[in-house]
């Protein structure tokens, strides 16, 4: 296995953990149910992909391939025990440069409940730690508020715009990038975080 996989990260009710097979009725359901809400920003193939879609069991070996060979760390986000989002380190890269991106989509019927902010603080905090990364980076759309405000709580730092970054739906759209270092925070992401908005 990778180093820092298969890992579960916890903090009150947000788990961060390994997306299994056994998810498939509840992921489908919620990305069925939030797909107005999601796919606005879910990235596409500028070229037409062939053939059937992958089946949420090949969606799931091939996201257990990545983490396995260290590319990725593809995390479900459960809430109280419940399925309500995902967070996906990815990008994931050593030598000179040992940074990482994430993304993440949470469920309508818990977005503003400060949910997100955890996971991802969660995720960031692995990173520097477990995998001894230095950087992390999340590229959000301009247009994207609810995303922006996870980043805004965390106190990322805006790297500016990144034009025509990344195909969605029918065009290349433009991203701000915003990005973190370890030196930034000694204590943690989630230490800082809390700082201004304790746990409930």
């Amino acid at each position: 296995m990778a180093k820092g996989w298969p890992a579960i990260l916890v903090d009150g009710p947000v788990r961060l953990r390994p997306l299994r097979r056994r998810d498939a009725q509840a992921w489908l359901e919620l990305r069925a149910q939030n797909a107005a809400w999601l796919e606005p920003w879910d990235a596409t193939s500028p070229v037409p992909v062939e053939g059937p879609r992958p089946t949420f069991n090949q969606f799931v070996r091939m996201l257990s391939a990545q983490a396995r060979s260290g590319v990725s760390l593809p995390f479900a986000v459960d809430h109280a025990g419940e399925l309500v989002g995902q967070v996906t380190v990815s990008s994931i890269t050593y030598g000179s440069l040992r940074s990482a991106s994430i993304g993440y989509w949470l469920s309508q019927h818990v977005a503003g409940r400060g949910i997100m902010p955890v996971a991802v603080a969660l995720a960031a905090d692995h990173c520097f730690t477990a995998l001894g990364l230095h950087r992390i980076e999340i590229n959000i759309r301009p247009e994207n508020g609810p995303s922006l405000r996870v980043v805004e709580k965390l106190g990322l730092r805006d790297e500016g715009v990144r034009e025509r970054f990344l195909h969605i739906g029918d065009r290349w759209c433009d991203h701000r990038t915003f990005a973190l270092t370890a030196e930034e925070v000694p204590e943690g992401l989630l230490a800082r975080y809390r700082r201004t908005h304790p746990s409930p």
